[in-house]
């Protein structure tokens, strides 16, 4: 290739990692949807409980089985404006909006269709409308006697829902999540739902995948970086390795409870780790036991992002070893899976060129860096 049309390959390259830079970095935390997250407390007489969501894009009702990001819809504008909105205005909307939101959050004990009360709304207080705002929904339905089982429902068009049902003492019995909407396991009135093995397994993986791809774009980023280093086997696979064995530990630690690290550190550090691996793309050499070392310790870092999602979905005790090996298959599914589509995309067709460092590797990881910059900035400033 001559040098005017590696000049053309490498702008090309650059653009179009530059606008997936700008359509997403400064999308991710501000707009991207967070699941509904439930948490149910059942007596022999009632179910009472609380809900925390973000209530505009039900008042608006958007359809969020579709979108990933408030800002694909053509809603958004009138969805920022609702952010704006005082706790008493937007407590007024949702009142509005209720009788027809609450056919489609439903509870049924046995074949009897209950009647959910909104007891109260406690909307946060105005702030900046770029970053999202969950309320609480606490609610009651009073439970027929009969002693059947009760089953939570939630229509797909609402979202994602996290779903738990509370012992007594305060702790997860049971836990279920549906990325757009689903019922329950049958949850009885004097114990805890349950789950089946192979049903419980294949969902945690799920959660896993989902995770990475397509909800985690920095960790996304982050294993891109590992791939642009070097389509030599040996140094994908050794990186591949000790970011896969430092997740899994921090995973296991921080689910169980050993170590907490606050999201207003770890975050800022995933950022920093996704410029620093691009960086030394762009530097290149060899595999050493330092790059090696970086990557273990930035997998360290990821581990503890992992945590906070198995936090917000929980655990249950019974299943907490077989649902925390689950989601650890399903997030290396999801590496795997990127790497793949990179591997295929870029690798095969373009890796043997002796043009393929200069013009798709180093722009790759310029963009990479790019994002990795705006996210530190905007999550330790902005």
């Amino acid at each position: 290739m001559n040098k005017n049309s590696l000049t053309m390959v490498r702008a090309i390259a650059l653009s179009t990692l530059s606008l997936i830079t700008y359509l997403y970095a400064p999308h991710v935390s501000a707009h991207e949807l967070q699941p509904a997250v439930a948490n149910l407390a059942i007596s022999d007489t009632s179910v009472e409980g609380t809900i925390e969501l973000a209530l505009e894009p039900l008042i608006l009702g958007m359809d969020l089985s579709e979108l990933q990001d408030t800002d694909e819809s053509d809603q958004a504008d009138q969805y920022d404006t609702l952010r704006g909105l005082s706790p008493a205005e937007l407590e007024s909307a949702f009142d509005q909006a209720w009788p027809v939101l609450k056919p489609k959050l439903f509870a049924r004990a046995g074949d009897t269709l209950l009647d959910i009360k909104i007891i109260a709304v406690d909307v946060p207080e105005t702030g900046d409308i770029e970053v999202s705002r969950l309320s609480k929904l606490t609610l009651s339905a009073t439970l027929p006697n009969d002693g059947t089982d009760v089953i939570f429902g939630w229509a797909g068009d609402l979202g994602g829902l996290i779903v738990r049902q509370l012992a007594t003492d305060g702790t997860v019995s049971y836990a279920d999540f549906f990325s757009t909407g689903g019922t329950s396991a049958p949850m009885p009135r004097d114990g805890a739902a349950t789950v089946g093995g192979i049903k419980n397994f294949l969902n945690y993986i799920k959660i896993g995948f989902e995770h990475i791809v397509p909800k985690g774009l920095d960790h996304i980023l982050f294993v891109l970086g590992l791939f642009f280093f070097s389509l030599k086997m040996h140094p994908l696979l050794t990186q591949i390795t000790a970011f896969t064995l430092a997740h899994t530990v921090t995973l296991a630690m921080a689910t169980a409870g050993l170590v907490s690290v606050p999201a207003s550190i770890v975050e800022p550090l995933i950022a920093l780790s996704i410029i620093f691996i691009a960086v030394e793309n762009i530097r290149g050499g060899n595999i050493t036991w330092r790059r090696i070392a970086v990557v273990f310790a930035f997998g360290l870092l990821h581990g503890l992002g992992f945590a906070s999602v198995l936090g917000d979905v929980g655990l249950e005790p019974t299943k907490f070893i077989s649902s925390l090996i689950a989601f650890n298959i399903g997030v290396e599914f999801g590496q795997l899976s990127v790497i793949a589509v990179a591997f295929i995309a870029l690798g095969l067709t373009f890796g043997k060129r002796s043009w393929y460092r200069k013009g798709i590797a180093i722009p790759a990881s310029v963009a990479i860096a790019l994002v990795g910059t705006y996210w530190t900035i905007e999550r330790v400033f902005l």
